[in-house]
């Protein structure tokens, strides 16, 4: 071979060379995400469940955020200070925070976006979230003017916030997808189009580039997040699939790199088969069933604690949840911020002790054998595990009270609105994950004023009374027992029947790396890398 031959030859692998890492370098790094189901808003002020925070908290930044071991650190804001009594913060939000069209993030975005979430007008579904900030409820009740909420933008870059009282979460309460922030001059010049594709403007390391609902959910990078050049996926898509055999099947098939929730029945069959890419990681939640308490026979506490102790979560939990839940019989997990949860009285009894003591009380009240018939319509979000678990449970109270029960499912989204709402029901399947590590979070979703969450509405005066006593004691220790009583009120009336502290399912594909499993189940894209 010629020296001129060599050399062509050598340019030639040269060009080749060059254009192959050229096209790596250009080749879009994407991430398929399952998502379990089709969120109901992207409006951070009307948002309530998991699936939309998994897609705001990719589009928005608050001003403080969970890195991927599920720790709060620095968001949008870069720096805050607090004072010696815990009642004010002042935030520094980042000089380089922008939003995606390229406009400075500022105070005041926060100041409008606080104040949007406490109008009445807006209807937040999580309001009570912001409710340790100065006058915020009142403002969300109509008993104070928006103007008077604690919250002062001091110059363009320096936010103020007042509480009521010293409140050690309220860093976590910021974390939370009712605290996003929203850009001030898009709201206000789109109104509730604000949250389409093409128009959505979001501060977050991702924008909104498309929607097809009940299809998928795609978001680009945001190349004016302060943080672009860490972020290494270029696009996340999001499919909102409720039915768990489907999703593991595209998982299998390499079309989906991420998915939430998976039937548990199938966690050792997928073990064997993809090791650690099965995730089971601990949550502080709880997987309840809830009564309405305004109608028969659900308004009696004895029929509310029958059709409890009747319930085998031994079995739920080992036999359909394989092992992947934890019976349980207090509505707070045991250990949330060094809280010791009240357990239901029943909860050391055997299952047989407590079947024949079900029976007892359920003849008391009229009902079951030989009393009037107990009919039983059990409510629950599209979901194997969750019709397992109602199948199950209907077994048991026919088997117990000779009870007829008969079940309902809607996607999850409609479940939800419909128990938001105020819908009339018998027995409805919920759960509850912490927002932020204190029991009041769990406790306060019973207080009779909760409109959102309260879904049976429960309406205990002593309960409620312990509660409100409960956000002004300032010692630390004394507040734990005050919600610990209240919490011994709410398992003697049962007006929720808690059955298992649930676990985090996830399928994570090896080819993402970066992800850490955490109790707080917080994923941000941002965080996450995938080899191509």
């Amino acid at each position: 071979m010629s020296i001129q031959t060599r050399r062509l030859l050598g340019t030639s692998l040269l060009l080749t060379s060059l254009m192959f890492g050229a096209s790596q370098a250009l080749a879009e790094v994407v991430l398929h995400r399952g998502n379990s189901g089709e969120p109901q808003t992207l409006d951070q002020a009307n948002t309530s469940i998991d699936i939309e925070a998994f897609i705001l908290k990719d589009l928005y930044e608050g001003l403080t955020i969970y890195d991927a071991k599920g720790e709060i650190v620095p968001g949008a804001a870069e720096s805050w200070t607090i004072s010696d009594d815990g009642t004010v913060y002042t935030f520094k939000i980042r000089e380089n925070a922008k939003w995606s069209d390229g406009s400075p993030v500022t105070a005041e975005d926060f100041v409008y976006s606080i104040q949007r979430v406490q109008n009445p007008e807006t209807a937040a579904k999580y309001a009570n979230i912001l409710y340790p900030i100065k006058n915020a409820e009142k403002a969300n009740k109509g008993e104070a003017k928006l103007e008077e909420i604690g919250v002062k933008a001091v110059d363009e870059k320096t936010l103020e916030v007042t509480l009521e009282r010293a409140t050690p979460f309220f860093l976590e309460l910021l974390a939370h997808q009712t605290a996003l922030p929203v850009s001030k001059a898009s709201v206000e010049k789109n109104g509730k189009d604000f949250v389409k594709p093409g128009v959505m403007v979001s501060n977050g390391a991702y924008k909104l580039e498309s929607h097809v609902p009940n299809d998928n959910l795609v978001v680009v990078k945001n190349e004016n997040h302060w943080d672009a050049a860490n972020t290494q996926i270029d696009k996340v898509i999001f499919y909102p699939i409720d039915d768990q055999a489907a999703s593991v099947r595209r998982f299998e098939a390499k079309e989906m790199d991420l998915v939430y929730n998976f039937s548990a029945d199938q966690i050792n069959r997928l073990k064997d088969s993809y090791g650690e890419q099965v995730r089971v990681s601990p949550s502080a939640s709880t997987y309840y069933y809830v009564f309405d308490t305004r109608q028969e026979p659900y308004s009696d506490v004895r029929v509310r604690q029958a059709l409890s102790m009747a319930v085998d979560r031994d079995f739920l939990a080992n036999e359909i949840y394989s092992g992947a839940q934890l019976p349980t019989y207090s509505l707070v997990p045991d250990g949330l911020g060094g809280y010791e949860a009240a357990k239901a009285d029943f909860a050391e009894m055997s299952q047989l002790d407590r079947e024949d003591k079900a029976i007892e009380l359920m003849k008391e009240a009229g009902y079951g054998e030989g009393g009037k018939p107990l009919n039983i319509e059990i409510r629950y979000n599209t979901n194997p595990n969750h019709e397992r678990v109602a199948t199950a449970v209907a077994d048991m109270w026919k088997n117990t009270f000779g009870a007829t029960v008969t079940m309902t499912n809607l996607d999850v989204a409609s479940h939800y609105a419909y128990l938001q709402e105020g819908g009339a029901f018998n027995v409805a399947r919920a759960g509850w994950v912490a927002d932020y590590a204190d029991a009041e979070n769990f406790l306060g979703l019973n207080v009779s004023t909760n409109t959102s969450f309260n879904y049976g509405k429960y309406n205990n005066p002593e309960f409620d009374a312990l509660m409100a006593k409960s956000y002004i004691e300032g010692d630390a220790d004394a507040r734990k027992k005050i919600l610990h009583d209240a919490e011994v009120i709410l398992m003697r009336d049962q007006p929720i029947a808690p059955l298992m502290s649930t676990a985090n399912l996830w399928l994570v594909s090896d080819r993402v790396t970066g992800w850490q499993d955490n109790a707080a189940n917080e994923h941000l894209s941002r965080f996450l890398r995938v080899a191509e």
